[in-house]
C-alpha cells in the first residue's frame, strides 16, 4: 500500500453516518476534490465503468444552492480514483 492509499483510508465516506468508521476493506472509493465535499470519499464499489466515466451529482446542503442542491463531480482524466468538482446545480 503506498502513501496515497494510506491517506485515502483515513478519510470520511460521503453519505455515511458521522459515528461510523471510515472506509471499509474490500470497497472501492474515489476521493472528492474541490467544492463543498472536498476530501470526502465516494464509495464506487458497485458502479459500472460507464457510471464512473459519467461522474455524480451528489446532494449536499453545503453547496451554492443550500438544501436540495447538488455538487457535481467528474472523474479526473487519467486518475479515476479522484473526482474533481465541476460546480453546483439546484
Amino acid at each position: 500500500m503506498d502513501r496515497n492509499d494510506e491517506q485515502l483510508l483515513r478519510g470520511r465516506v460521503y453519505g455515511q453516518d458521522h459515528d461510523q468508521p471510515g472506509p471499509r476493506p474490500g470497497r472501492r472509493y474515489a476521493e472528492l476534490v474541490g467544492g463543498p465535499l472536498d476530501g470526502l470519499l465516494l464509495d464506487i464499489t458497485s458502479w459500472t465503468q460507464d457510471e464512473i466515466r459519467t461522474g455524480a451529482a451528489l446532494p449536499t446542503e453545503l453547496g451554492q444552492f443550500g438544501g436540495g442542491g447538488r455538487a457535481v463531480y467528474a472523474p479526473r482524466p487519467g486518475d479515476p480514483r479522484r473526482f474533481d468538482w465541476d460546480g453546483d446545480v439546484p
